[in-house]
């Protein structure tokens, strides 16, 4: 009797295999060939990949509708406007694009054909990883606390947030609840054990960047209300470098063309569904992280909630048989999902009203609105812009009479209200665009950020505060 056919993972792939779900289990039924004895090309034809499609070539931008709901009044606007038009442009020769949108609040986010912040992709059978960005659910949550003292808030909400990179230290952990963490068990994308310590280590947290914890009173009723806007952390992050490296892999097999920032993972595919159902498992948690802050902060303050809702803005939406990937663009359509309520918040800046408006789900705008006021510059710009002027002074210029606390004990003046648009700007165009309807303003009192804090690698050479 011949010796059984040595089959290993290198032979599976030079017969034309990908490396992916489904290797293992070919790897197995040919090495179970072999060990009945079939000769190679029986155990090749046996396992035989399906034949792939034939490559899509870059298709003609001019074939993609194209909604612009972004005007222009100044040179730094005007020359914003056209980099996020010729960004946008690039991207829309992905095969898969069916239109795009672009929103008042949009900028550039990375090389030509980067969906821009402010835009909003719709895609056939094809779930972009790149289109949703790193912080997968960026969201935005609102609690309004009835006649509470705005002060109190703030102090209480001092003690209780995060910001930074990384989770909380043992101790001082939120609890992660276990059916949330069942699900993440059950999804080949979020199972294994880092992923796991993370979305347990980083309940609880905000980041850095443009993410708040905003405290102002509402307009309409007088109450305090508290807004947080951070994302899903290390769990998204995870998420999307993994969706990122499985995107890759269908862009080489599928449309080589496609820039590497565009490709994606087909949503009929068992990688696409696993995918798919990822993504609504990082949404929950980032849900959860929100009401942990939320919740932390209220019972401190021994408060009765009045109302709480939430939206996101960096996101993926499955409707009329597309995939509307959102970069910083707020769905507004009342039944995006099963806990919208129809409110979606706009915030603009720290010394701005956080709109809460009522979306008009404009067919030229793919059914979104604005997710805040974006910026005309990067933040390095804005810092030579500066020049001279301290962060100091900066800051007490531009938030006169708000108490603003930065996290780190350190200002980040690519944060501050100059470093983006004109706030007023962006509420005119969201009505002349038809975007949604303003109901309430809620008027700053203070928010606490991040600040300017040190990477965890260079600790002990500049301050940051943990808790």
């Amino acid at each position: 009797m011949n010796a059984p056919v040595e089959i290993d993972g290198k032979i599976l792939i030079e017969w034309g295999h990908t490396p992916g779900p489904a290797f293992g289990a070919a790897l197995e039924q040919a090495r179970a060939l072999a060990a009945e004895g079939c000769d190679e090309a029986a155990i090749r034809a046996a396992v035989a990949p399906a034949p792939l499609p034939p490559k899509l070539p870059l298709q003609d931008a001019d074939t993609v509708p194209l909604h612009v709901s972004l005007d222009a009044e100044t040179p730094d606007e005007a020359l914003n406007r056209e980099r996020v038009i010729e960004t946008m442009r690039t991207l829309m020769r992905t095969p898969t694009v069916a239109a795009a949108a672009i929103m008042p609040d949009a900028c550039p986010a990375g090389p030509l054909g980067t969906i821009p912040v402010g835009g909003i992709v719709s895609t056939r059978n094809a779930i972009h990883p790149g289109m949703h960005s790193p912080d997968i659910c960026c969201s935005v949550m609102m609690t309004d606390l009835g006649m509470v003292d705005p002060a109190a808030v703030l102090d209480a909400a001092s003690g209780v947030t995060h910001f930074g990179a990384g989770g909380r230290d043992q101790g001082r952990r939120f609890t992660l609840s276990l059916d949330l963490l069942d699900a993440f068990r059950a999804n080949p994308f979020l199972s294994h054990q880092k992923m796991l310590h993370t979305a347990q280590s980083h309940m609880g947290t905000q980041g850095d960047g443009n993410h708040f914890l905003f405290v102002g009173r509402s307009r309409a009723t007088g109450h305090t209300a508290i807004v947080t806007h951070h994302g899903s952390r290390g769990p998204g992050a995870q998420l999307y470098r993994a969706g990122v490296e499985v995107a890759e892999r269908w862009r080489r097999r599928l449309s080589p063309e496609t820039l590497r920032q565009n490709a994606w993972i087909p949503a009929d595919s068992d990688e696409g569904r696993d995918y798919w159902e990822a993504l609504q498992i990082i949404r929950r948690w980032t849900k959860a992280n929100h009401n942990a802050i939320h919740l932390a902060v209220t019972e401190s303050l021994r408060a009765t909630p009045a109302e709480r809702f939430w939206n996101e803005h960096n996101f993926v939406f499955e409707r009329d048989g597309l995939y509307h990937h959102g970069k910083g663009a707020t769905p507004a359509w009342g039944s995006y999902a099963s806990d919208a309520t129809g409110k979606v918040l706009i915030p603009l800046n720290m010394a701005e009203p956080v709109l809460v408006a009522r979306g008009r789900d404009a067919g030229h705008a793919l059914g979104f609105a604005p997710h805040g006021a974006g910026r005309n510059m990067s933040r390095t710009e804005h810092r030579r812009r500066m020049g001279d002027t301290t962060p100091e002074a900066l800051l007490a210029a531009e938030t006169q009479g708000l108490d603003v606390r930065f996290f780190g004990g350190t200002i980040d003046v690519s944060e501050l209200p100059s470093s983006y648009k004109r706030a007023s700007s962006v509420v005119e165009q969201i009505g002349r665009y038809d975007l949604a309807d303003i109901e309430d303003y809620i008027d700053p009192v203070g928010c606490i950020m991040a600040g300017d804090m040190a990477p965890p690698w260079l600790n002990g050479h500049r301050s940051g505060r943990r808790n």
